[in-house]
């Protein structure tokens, strides 16, 4: 038996980072992929190769979805320095009180994967580690922005600075997965844009 009729190759990777995304790599399993993707076993490996490469699909997808929307949040017209990086939160905020209240605790895929399967897969650790320079260059960019227009204090290195805002935001998904409510996540972003302005 083969693909079903409308297969549809991008969603079926959409429909399995969300199953990787819940369970990571190694706690998902191929009957569980196939029921994500609609796929019999045959047909998700005639497609994907192995369980590993479909992972890796999807957590380009992944990457690339969350990466995009930051740059669009650091790139608002008009905006200085300091109020793209407060977007940038106030967006995190909002999506781990989102999760929360839809019972979800999955967090971030891409930090579950960087505290599992990339410690020991060259790929995948090669995957993040080229997302985090795009993301670590627009924040980077969007500090040195702030510099120019005032917004951000001058003696900030743009580079370190752009590592303290990927940290605190890998910081803020797994204290939110802990526990933290929105209060508690309002007050890290507002502590961070002090330490950026102070």
């Amino acid at each position: 038996m083969g693909r079903p009729r409308q297969f549809d190759e991008e969603r079926a990777v959409e429909s399995a980072c969300l199953v990787f995304w819940a369970k990571g790599f190694d706690g998902t399993s191929t009957e569980e992929l196939c029921a994500a993707t609609g796929l019999n076993r045959s047909s998700l490996y005639n497609t994907f190769q192995s369980k590993e490469q479909l992972f890796r699909r999807a957590l380009m997808r992944y990457t690339t979805t969350t990466t995009a929307r930051q740059d669009a949040l650091l790139e608002t017209p008009g905006a200085n320095g300091l109020t793209r990086i407060r977007s940038l939160l106030a967006a995190i905020v909002a999506d781990e009180a989102a999760s929360r209240a839809a019972g979800n605790g999955s967090g971030c895929f891409t930090v579950n994967t960087i505290t599992s399967i990339a410690a020991r897969n060259s790929e995948v650790a090669q995957l993040i580690d080229t997302d985090l320079r795009k993301r670590n260059s627009a924040l980077s960019t969007a500090v040195l922005s702030g510099q120019q227009d005032g917004s951000i204090a001058i003696d900030r290195n743009p580079h370190e600075a752009a590592w303290y805002v990927t940290t605190l935001i890998s910081g803020m998904r797994v204290s939110a997965q802990s526990g933290a409510d929105r209060k508690i996540l309002d007050a890290i972003a507002e502590t961070a844009l002090l330490a950026l302005t102070a």
